[in-house]
């Protein structure tokens, strides 16, 4: 394929993420607002988005620090959060694992929701995509994402409590993950680990230090599995 071509993928990527700007601007500026409040300075806010730049466990680990948790707490809550990035990997790796350490390492950084849901739609339809091609189009949708991130979180810390509360910020962050986990929930195993979730978050919730959130998890993904499991049974 030409150069064009994939110039042409990256533009097409560019513009795919174009539309999730708008739940990006208010969670990344939700976030800052929070972080402020919660007593973080301006150059701690930042680090943490930079660093981290993911917006769920950013808000489930700032959450944790003001009530004081232990470390490890923090940590593991963080890390059962975040732990769908490791399926995202998982399933992002035929498609992007052959390239230089480099690029496959700045792919990892990248990868939030966003990045991946748009993605893998494209991989798996015509045309089909070279590799170089699919880390155009992937990083194409990550160029307007991340940026507006940390362009969101700076907005946010240096406003602060000056943001009305009518502007309901916080609504930007169940769009977002409704607007992208409702299409990839697509096998009974998906809905089990879902409605596994929601089910067990709601009903720990009494647990302190979002404990309830870390179980709630963890059975998740059990019981997709055990579903997984079940149907391959059944079929044969």
């Amino acid at each position: 394929m030409s150069a064009t071509t994939t110039k042409s993928v990256y533009r097409q990527g560019f513009r795919d993420g174009l539309p999730f700007l708008i739940v990006a601007l208010p969670f990344g500026m939700l976030f800052g607002v929070v972080a402020t409040e919660a007593g973080m300075t301006l150059a701690q806010t930042m680090g943490f988005s930079i660093a981290v730049i993911a917006g769920a466990a950013q808000f489930t680990a700032l959450q944790l620090m003001q009530e004081n948790a232990p470390v490890l707490i923090i940590l593991a809550t963080s890390l059962a959060v975040n732990l769908r990035m490791a399926m995202y990997s998982a399933s992002l790796a035929p498609h992007l694992s052959n390239a230089p350490l480099w690029k496959r390492a700045l792919a990892a950084y990248v990868l939030v929701d966003q990045v991946y849901a748009v993605s893998l739609a494209r991989y798996d339809r015509p045309p089909e995509l070279n590799t170089p091609q699919k880390y155009a189009y992937y990083f194409g949708v990550a160029t307007p994402l991340v940026p507006m991130w940390y362009g969101a979180t700076f907005l946010g810390a240096r406003m602060g409590a000056g943001i009305p509360p009518e502007f309901a910020l916080d609504f930007a962050v169940p769009i977002t993950f409704l607007a992208l986990v409702a299409p990839m929930l697509r096998t009974v195993a998906h809905l089990a680990a879902a409605l596994t979730s929601v089910v067990l978050s709601l009903a720990l919730a009494f647990l302190p230090l979002n404990l309830g959130l870390l179980i709630a998890a963890l059975l998740a993904m059990v019981a997709g599995v055990q579903v997984e499991l079940w149907m391959e049974r059944k079929s044969k």
